[in-house]
């Protein structure tokens, strides 16, 4: 979904601060981009835990109170729909420079602190989740780690079929 902060800070929150009507925009946006989506799941069951997987999670979730990042990856930490709910409101009346005084905001997050609240407000709202729990790594390095797993438990993958092997190439393979 085309839902990152940095994204639809730049096209929906040019003002700093932003002002309500782009909020409300950029809120609508969000829910009719999300709606669609969410049906999708519609008849699969509820899940059982919902993840939040960036930098701008974690730093919404450490002004909400979570425990900082020196704390250790595998310290539990959540963002719950309430609490978020109050920081976007607040945070939607920061200037960027404002919200580095924040606990946990650095400066390449500031900016697009708003619009990261904003998606993880409305996701929550549309699956109806009161939380999420925050993933210690990015979906980067979760796609790394799945991948190690998968060369340690089930070996190499196969090459893909357009790919001819070197000694079907007629290339001498040296041992």
């Amino acid at each position: 979904m085309p839902l990152g902060a940095s994204r639809l800070t730049r096209d929906w929150l040019p003002d700093d601060p932003p002002t309500a009507k782009s909020v409300k925009e950029l809120r609508r946006y969000i829910r009719a981009t999300l709606k669609p989506a969410v049906r999708e799941f519609d008849g699969l069951g509820r899940a059982n835990v919902v993840a939040g997987t960036s930098k701008t999670f974690r730093s919404l979730a450490r002004i909400a109170g979570a425990a900082p990042s020196d704390a250790g990856p595998y310290v539990k930490r959540e963002l719950n729909a309430t609490d978020l709910g109050i920081w976007a409101q607040r945070i939607s009346a920061m200037k960027a420079e404002d919200r580095l005084h924040l606990p946990g905001v650095s400066e390449a997050r500031a900016h697009q602190l708003l619009a990261g609240a904003l998606v993880a407000e409305a996701a929550l709202e549309l699956f109806k989740f009161k939380k999420l729990r925050i993933c210690p790594w990015a979906l980067r390095e979760g796609l790394i780690l799945r991948r190690l797993d998968q060369l340690v438990f089930d070996g190499p993958l196969e090459p893909a079929p357009h790919i001819t092997p070197p000694q079907a190439a007629g290339v001498a393979a040296i041992q």
